[in-house]
């Protein structure tokens, strides 16, 4: 994917002096007192922010933050525990402008944060005359927030459209190229894990990497549907039945390429949806009718770890169990451990996939974990985001 990287500009001397806007992910969750309580996502943004002022740029950085009504400020829509917590990361002040969309005051090797982007109107609608307010305000608008790629925003793309220069930041060039080196041009076999509770919300996902993988490994209650599908008991499970066609369409999709869905061999099951359920494993073809299938058994999760093994790629969204209770993670973490120690390229997104890694321990042995949701499922649905088809667009002239 062809895209002009702010990294770039900066080795070719193309920044000092510059106005740069970054619109970076600074949408953190917070207390009921409004205090951060994970900072991930502004400590993603540190190395762009940093670059840019040690190339001399005067820098502004903005971004959302919760869901404000357009126009209508309220205390807690601020990103005053934002801007706080990026000048302690950056060892410096990070003052927050308000009113910022007609004009900033900011020079050369200073940085200030622009107030809630979407307190702006017209921000979600992508209006024309707010994009080109906001690219009126620089020389080099900064695209780092692949969370936001898939949305087409006034700070998003309306800006790129306008911009005299528009590029992306160095988190969002890494999520394009981890991106291509899973789907574009993996080493094979490629094997795609997609779990979750409902097949309708992940079903174009499955039928798009259908056409693309070598093997696509179901978990969750859309790996219920699909045993539904095989002729399988599933008991009480979570399901949904009027689903089957579409999943038995996407083993046979996958049975004319040569390729297979796993179903699973065994499972966990319990009578009632607790931490503190009994835990039985049994064959999947021993299903009672009030069991609720809450994980895969050991010998699916065996199976799933050697196909994981001999995997050249590996792209993974959602647990394959309730892993947030300990006696049904068993194969979350089995599947974790194998994409893990698997000499596999592994690219990972979505809450819970993210959840399962860092209770897992293995975030320093995933290839690249991807910051982005909806993005990230967008991504594997095969649709182009607006966030890249408008970098492509600019970089093309």
């Amino acid at each position: 994917m062809h895209i002009l990287r702010f990294q770039d500009l900066v080795a070719e001397g193309r920044v000092a002096g510059r106005r740069v806007f970054i619109r970076a992910d600074l949408n953190v969750p917070q207390d009921d007192a409004g205090a951060i309580t994970e900072d991930t996502r502004i400590r993603a943004s540190v190395p762009c922010v940093r670059m840019a002022l040690e190339a001399g740029a005067a820098v502004m950085v903005t971004s959302h933050l919760g869901r404000p009504t357009e126009g209508q400020f309220k205390p807690e829509d601020s990103l005053a525990p934002v801007a706080a917590r990026l000048g302690e990361l950056l060892g410096r002040p990070v003052p927050l402008v308000a009113d910022w969309v007609d004009g900033v005051d900011v020079a050369p090797g200073q940085v200030v944060m622009l107030e809630n982007v979407r307190l702006n109107k017209g921000e979600k609608k992508n209006d024309e005359a707010l994009a080109r307010k906001l690219a009126a305000l620089c020389d080099i608008f900064v695209h780092d927030a692949f969370g936001t790629a898939h949305r087409a925003e006034a700070s998003t793309y309306g800006i790129a459209q306008f911009a005299p220069v528009a590029c992306a930041g160095p988190l969002l060039a890494a999520e394009i190229d981890a991106i291509s080196q899973a789907l574009a041009e993996p080493k094979r076999p490629l094997v795609a894990i997609v779990a979750g509770s409902k097949v309708s919300t992940k079903l174009t996902i499955l039928k798009s990497l259908a056409q693309k993988v070598d093997g696509l490994i179901v978990g969750g209650g859309i790996a219920n549907t699909f045993m539904l599908a095989e002729g399988l008991p599933i008991g009480n499970s979570l399901t949904e039945a009027d689903l089957v066609e579409e999943a038995r369409a996407v083993i046979a999709a996958m049975k004319a390429r040569g390729a297979a869905v796993p179903i699973p061999s065994d499972v966990v099951t319990a009578k009632a949806f607790k931490a503190d359920a009994p835990a039985t494993v049994k064959p999947a073809a021993e299903v009672a009718a009030d069991d609720l299938i809450l994980d895969i058994g050991p010998r699916t999760a065996e199976v799933l770890a050697a196909q994981l093994a001999a995997a050249g790629t590996i792209v993974w969204n959602g647990p394959v169990g309730v892993f947030e209770f300990e006696a049904f993670g068993h194969g979350t973490e089995a599947v974790a451990r194998a994409i893990a120690d698997s000499p596999a390229f592994s690219i990972a997104g979505g809450g819970d996939t993210l959840a399962a890694i860092a209770k897992y321990g293995i975030e320093d042995r995933v290839g690249y974990i991807s910051t982005g949701g909806g993005a990230f499922l967008e991504v594997l649905e095969g649709k182009t985001l607006p966030a890249f088809e408008i970098l492509q667009r600019r970089a093309a002239g």
